[in-house]
């Protein structure tokens, strides 16, 4: 029988799942589940990213053995990391009012219905690309190397590994 781990990363919980799967048989079962609560700092409201990583690693600890973990979470947010690849500050969480007025300096360049043309992708005020314009001229943004989404950079603090899933970079604004 096959084991797999998938952790589902929402905004106000997080839990590690397992799935068995046997011939004719598929089983499913929560391994552990955990809060997920957002910290307001003087700068803003921020993820507790430390917290929801080792509530992950709880998770998989009280899951046993699988054959491989799925990472899974709510879409926009995302961290920002060094040429060293470290985490340059916990990242801002989507209801953060830094993105208030931000999308009006993005249509005077690209205008809502080219911008959704393009990507295909709705008008909401925390997508990422309102995010990082939001971020513009910041010394993290000025810093970063790199840009992981939630899931991504969960992913590559359990792997070493970075990458971007294509399925949730579509959440961003940023691809057509």
């Amino acid at each position: 029988m096959k084991s797999y781990g998938a952790v589902d990363l929402g905004a106000s919980s997080g839990r590690v799942m397992v799935g068995r799967v046997g011939p004719d048989s598929l089983e499913l079962t929560e391994a552990h589940r955990f809060p997920n609560r957002p910290v307001r700092v003087p700068e803003g409201l921020r993820w507790d990213v430390l917290s929801l990583y080792g509530g992950l690693l709880d998770g998989l600890r009280a899951a046993g053995q699988v054959d491989s973990v799925g990472i899974d979470s709510w879409a926009v947010d995302y961290g920002l990391l060094d040429a060293d690849g470290a985490l340059l500050g916990n990242p801002v969480h989507y209801r953060d009012s830094r993105t208030e007025g931000v999308a009006e300096k993005v249509w005077a360049s690209m205008p809502a219905e080219q911008l959704y043309a393009a990507t295909g992708l709705q008008y909401a005020p925390f997508n990422t690309l309102y995010q990082l314009v939001a971020a513009r001229g910041t010394a993290q943004l000025a810093h970063a190397e790199r840009l992981l989404l939630i899931p991504d950079l969960m992913s590559y603090w359990l792997t070493g590994e970075q990458g971007t899933e294509l399925t949730n970079a579509s959440t961003t604004q940023l691809i057509d």
